[in-house]
């Protein structure tokens, strides 16, 4: 007889660190005995999951709602305890993992065990009481991108309402073991929950290569190499008025390359308005790389585009603050790319480790004089040792232990 475990994501039809962990989970469950069973709002096409991660879930029997995809997607948080309470219902599993706080009506007399992974503390986001922190609504800049403008501000209204029915409260109350992505999490969930989590990192995708032997810094070029959607919280905006212009100055001939997704509209005028303010700043800006310019800003590129960049490039730039992980600094690090971030969030305290694997900023002034460093003197941090703590099989045995 097979021992089911379900895994619950609220979207697994678009490439990003929630999907990255799940995805792991389920195939870290296979490999420990367990069916893993994929449990979803929106149908998708679990095929893409090779190619973005290089982990096969094609295999797994998924239970999906018949919504079509995109339709409010914000809402399909709320509800995706039902496609998890169907496959609950339909293949009584040992284990349910799961990323999502509105699972109070699947905990109503479980006979399962139960494991929350939380990327950020939700109630931080919702809650007044969390006001001040530089991380609740109103003050997330990601947030208010998307949800701070009249018609959608009352989109979010409607959401935060429906979270006080389907949420659970304090997870320690629900799950049998609570599980978050970084150290900084942890400390943010210890504030609101007043337990502390367990830290279980996410993996490197599989088909992120730890690089053995990194390119030597005299073959490399004095180039910071950006990789994150063109979005608001991402900061570029920040880089080339206040960053750029200072590094041109300490490094002349010094290059930025902005690598970003642009699939939607807002994530494209996004990218044209770093583009104006950065012409605006009298940097010159190119969209290829065969051009000469200051700034590059480099929409949906692949893989293997991105990879022949960090290995010729000196120094990667993360601008985001307290970024919750990291995947973008985990990969450059893997490609042995030393990382500049934020003295924020789980990028420097669990990536970075504080100052071990890379250097940190608080200011602009900080971050041009960290960037200065590393495109004219050899570092030593050996970036790509921290990454390969972080491989799949590493993130698999950890994840046993709780199940």
């Amino acid at each position: 007889m097979e021992r089911y475990a379900v895994v619950a994501h609220h979207y697994w039809g678009t490439p990003g660190g929630g999907q990255l962990v799940c995805a792991a989970a389920a195939k870290a469950l296979e490999e420990a005995g367990y069916r893993p069973a994929l449990a979803g709002t929106f149908k998708f096409d679990p095929r893409r999951y090779v190619e973005w991660y290089g982990i096969d879930i094609s295999r797994y029997p998924v239970e999906t709602l018949p919504i079509a995809p995109r339709a409010f997607g914000l809402w399909s948080r709320l509800y995706v305890w039902l496609p998890a309470k169907k496959a609950v219902k339909k293949y009584k599993p040992e284990l349910l993992f799961i990323d999502e706080v509105t699972y109070k009506p699947l905990a109503r007399g479980r006979r399962f065990r139960l494991v929350e992974y939380i990327h950020f503390p939700f109630e931080v986001v919702v809650d007044p009481r969390y006001r001040g922190t530089g991380l609740a609504y109103g003050e997330d800049p990601y947030i208010m991108e998307r949800y701070g403008r009249f018609p959608m501000s009352l989109y979010w209204r409607a959401f935060v309402w429906g979270l006080k029915r389907y949420a659970r409260e304090n997870p320690f109350h629900y799950a049998d073991a609570v599980l978050v992505n970084s150290r900084w999490t942890a400390q943010v969930a210890k504030m609101v929950y007043g337990q502390e989590p367990q830290v279980l990192n996410p993996p490197l995708p599989p088909n992120v290569e730890v690089v053995e032997k990194p390119r030597p810094f005299e073959e490399r070029e004095p180039t910071v190499v950006m990789l994150g959607r063109f979005s608001q919280e991402k900061r570029y905006h920040w880089v080339v008025t206040e960053v750029a212009p200072r590094l041109l100055k300490e490094v002349p001939g010094a290059k930025i390359i902005i690598f970003g997704g642009a699939a939607t509209p807002t994530l494209q005028a996004y990218r044209d308005r770093v583009r104006k303010m950065a012409e605006e700043a009298g940097l010159k800006t190119a969209e290829t790389l065969d051009a000469h310019a200051h700034i590059y800003l480099i929409a949906n590129a692949p893989r293997r585009v991105i990879n022949d960049a960090m290995d010729k490039a000196r120094a990667f730039l993360h601008a985001t603050i307290n970024e919750h992980w990291g995947i973008a600094v985990a990969e450059a690090m893997a490609r042995g790319l030393t990382p500049v971030v934020h003295k924020s969030g789980g990028a420097w305290t669990d990536l970075v480790m504080e100052g071990r694997y890379g250097l940190g900023y608080t200011t602009a002034e900080e971050a041009v004089e960290a960037l200065a460093k590393l495109l004219t003197q050899k570092a030593n941090y050996a970036p790509q040792e921290r990454a390969r703590e972080l491989v799949f099989q590493n993130f698999a045995s950890a994840l046993r232990k709780y199940i």
